[in-house]
């Protein structure tokens, strides 16, 4: 009885921790846009321009467009600056739509920028983004931003 007893409960457990460390589509898209601010707009890595963006990425961004070499140039030069100033990413998911290998989402950006603790710039964005699965996961193919007033 006490092992039989003792084997549901572990198999209880391993289903439970199975079914919560499955990731869906869904939740790598989330990743996705996560990452890309972070380590592009925030970190201002170059690597992250291949790691998170198709070859032929564009950002529509209030009113221009921004293609890779255009992004490339930005992370450079913005990583030339070395600002004290931190930017910190928030973002509620509106919708997300997957067919296949590409999949579109919309979400609200926030960003706070601060230097020490003090916030000195707020910035709120209503934005929307496509994505292609790629042989090496979900990278963005397009995103368009607009600032929320």
């Amino acid at each position: 009885m006490k092992t039989t007893f003792l084997l549901a409960i572990i198999f209880m457990t391993t289903v439970a921790v199975g079914q919560t460390s499955v990731k869906t589509d869904e939740d790598r898209i989330k990743e996705l846009i996560e990452k890309t601010f972070q380590e592009i707009f925030s970190d201002l890595e170059p690597q992250a321009l291949d790691s998170c963006l198709t070859a032929d990425f564009l950002l529509l961004e209030t009113g221009e467009v921004w293609d890779m070499e255009k992004m490339r140039d930005y992370v450079k030069r913005s990583g030339e600056r070395k600002s004290t100033v931190k930017r910190l990413n928030y973002f509620d998911f509106i919708e997300i739509k997957i067919e296949g290998k590409m999949a579109w989402v919309a979400y609200y950006n926030n960003a706070k920028f601060k230097q020490g603790e003090e916030i000195v710039r707020e910035m709120n964005w209503i934005e929307s983004a496509t994505a292609i699965h790629t042989e090496e996961g979900w990278k963005l193919q397009m995103l368009h931003s607009t600032v929320k007033q």
